[in-house]
């Protein structure tokens, strides 16, 4: 179990109230102690170490953050981790297999698709849910379930064309 809160002042971790939660993350089922105000965010990386989802912003409007709660893109930066308990949270570090990559991460690789890689986890785990609910995404479709998701590098083409790259090989698998 991770406990994960800070003192305030000399004292104040005693008055500092917390709650246990439990998340599966990346299907491994994770205890932890923390305080109500904890962003996922923080939770993910600093109290579980999986470094993967950045935080840009701090408002939600970069996407960085980006994860899959029950299958559905959020962004971690403005969700509480006590509102993940009980939930299942994918992060991009769950994408890959034990020895290959995940398709879209493939896609990325092979169609040129990040430069600075610092929107790249943010962007990988939006598209994912964008091909699991819809394998055979149109251009206009992507860049739609993109929008959340900013880039100051690439200029989306390429971003574009990983997730279409992605969506073919998972058809063909």
């Amino acid at each position: 179990m991770t406990s994960l809160f800070q003192e305030v002042s000399p004292g104040a971790a005693a008055e500092t109230p917390t709650r246990q939660i439990t998340v599966t993350i990346n299907g491994e089922r994770r205890s932890a102690v923390v305080e109500p105000r904890l962003l996922l965010a923080h939770l993910l990386r600093q109290g579980f170490h999986l470094t993967g989802t950045h935080t840009g912003c701090d408002t939600s409007n970069c996407g960085a953050c980006t994860v899959l709660l029950d299958g559905t893109p959020v962004k971690s930066c403005t969700l509480f981790a006590v509102q993940a308990d009980g939930h299942d949270v994918m992060t991009v570090e769950g994408l890959a297999g034990p020895s290959e990559l995940h398709a879209i991460q493939e896609g990325f690789k092979e169609e040129h698709g990040l430069q600075c890689g610092f929107c790249t986890p943010g962007m990988m785990m939006a598209s994912k849910a964008l091909l699991d609910e819809n394998p055979n995404p149109t251009e206009d479709e992507i860049r739609w379930a993109l929008s959340g998701n900013l880039c100051r590098c690439t200029g989306y083409q390429n971003i574009v064309k990983a997730v279409m790259w992605a969506a073919k090989k998972l058809e063909d698998q």
